[in-house]
């Protein structure tokens, strides 16, 4: 007869496996629209010998089957060329225990060493759950954030963090659509996430951009393999009054893998090989970030039939301005509206040099993206390069619209470049 070890792990993959699948029959967003519910039991992912969590989790199926002695071989091998990996160093002394005693969870240590390092077992334990979930609950096939409602080919790469799961999720943008390529675990601030103030140790809500890479070289060891800065506050956050600043992408010690779920002073915390592989892969200023609370995801049609609505009003504001109607242009803009510290009033001179320039020609939207946030006001994240009639080039411009009933206004506008 087989003798499991870890049966809270065993029944916690069970658990999960139930509890998702349970969720999949009433998750769905407000107003009507149906999120695709994360899949219960999908196909696993591939395990690449080269991705340390890829081979912490066949460790734990080992586990789930009880093949005891290949999970303690795999465990070796893992520390042996991850020996910062405290949760890897945690389950390899777990099945190292489990040859002589049973084994209950994961890091049963004896209960005089537990109480000694009861807040760092706890962090490993929340490590390992969280992992975990990732397992079971994975993206349903072709489904994207519902935040990426159109993202143009100048978006090459694009980011989602579901910050209540600890995942980051790294998205290819091919001409077929948004493609998911690759999931990481990360940690993010110690007081959890939606930023208010600065140094309130809570990681930001919203959509944000890459804004540069910083050399690890200029870096303290801290920050690991790199840092990735994103633009917080952003133009929503500044207009909520929000401050703080530094948020980045960034690596972990060199004497740590992975940092506990939320350790963060408001960061997004990734393993050295992680961050090190998106550092690689993205580029500078076009890489969109969003930081959900939870990610809500939807099936791409989905996406551009929720935009319809806002398209509409995108495109009567691109008509005014083309035929220079300066009232009917203005009538698009709110009354709070704000860019580099102008008000509408003491912006609307530039606004009328736009006109004057363009002369009223026909005004075309080139590489456009939108991306949309929803909290308790529903924003737009418009970028697109406006090229007049005639003309080869033309600024690149981001706007910030807000829906106010059934209209929407811009409350930001700037040149990106």
């Amino acid at each position: 007869m087989r003798r499991y070890l870890f049966p809270i792990l065993v029944a916690t993959v069970v658990a999960l496996s139930t509890s998702a699948n349970a969720s999949a029959h009433r998750k769905s967003s407000g107003k009507g629209r149906k999120a695709v519910p994360i899949s219960a039991t999908p196909p696993a992912p591939p395990v690449d010998p080269g991705l340390a969590e890829s081979r912490l989790i066949e460790i734990y199926r080992l586990v789930a089957r009880a093949e005891s002695r290949q999970a303690l071989e795999q465990a070796q091998d893992l520390v042996r060329d991850h020996p910062n990996f405290q949760l890897a160093q945690l389950v390899y002394g777990d099945l190292l225990s489990a040859r002589v005693r049973q084994v209950q969870t994961v890091g049963d240590v004896p209960q005089p060493i537990s109480k000694a390092v009861a807040t760092a077992l706890g962090d490993l334990r929340d490590e390992s759950q969280l992992r975990l979930r990732a397992l079971r609950e994975r993206p349903p096939e072709g489904a994207v954030p519902s935040q990426f409602l159109a993202l143009s080919p100048r978006n090459r790469h694009a980011i989602a963090v579901d910050a209540s799961r600890s995942r980051l999720y790294l998205f290819e943008n091919k001409t077929s659509g948004l493609t998911l390529i690759a999931d990481y675990y990360i940690s993010i601030g110690k007081s959890g996430f939606e930023k208010k103030t600065e140094g309130d140790s809570r990681t930001p809500l919203g959509v944000y951009f890459i804004t540069g890479s910083l050399n690890p070289r200029s870096l303290k060891d801290f920050y690991g393999s790199g840092a990735l800065p994103i633009n917080y506050p952003n133009e929503l956050d500044n207009r909520r009054g929000k401050t703080g600043s530094g948020i980045w992408l960034h690596g972990t010690p060199s004497n740590q893998f992975a940092r506990p779920p939320q350790a963060t002073d408001g960061c997004v915390v990734l393993a050295n090989p992680d961050l090190a592989y998106i550092i690689r892969t993205v580029q500078i200023r076009t890489t969109p970030v969003v930081i959900a609370p939870a990610l809500q995801w939807i099936k791409p049609n989905v996406a551009r039939l929720e935009s319809k609505p806002f398209e509409a009003a995108l495109a009567a504001w691109q008509s005014a301005k083309s035929r220079g109607n300066m009232d009917q242009v203005l009538s698009f803009y709110s009354p709070d509206f704000q860019s580099s510290g102008k008000t509408l009033a003491e912006w609307t001179p530039a606004l009328r040099s736009q006109l004057d320039k363009t002369r009223g020609r026909a005004i075309e939207f080139k590489d456009l993206s939108m991306l949309r946030w929803t909290d308790s006001a529903d924003t737009m994240v418009v970028t697109f390069g406006e090229v007049a009639d005639g003309s080869r080039t033309g600024p690149i411009r981001r706007q910030y619209w807000e829906r106010h009933g059934s209209q929407w206004k811009i409350f930001y506008e700037g040149v990106i470049g």
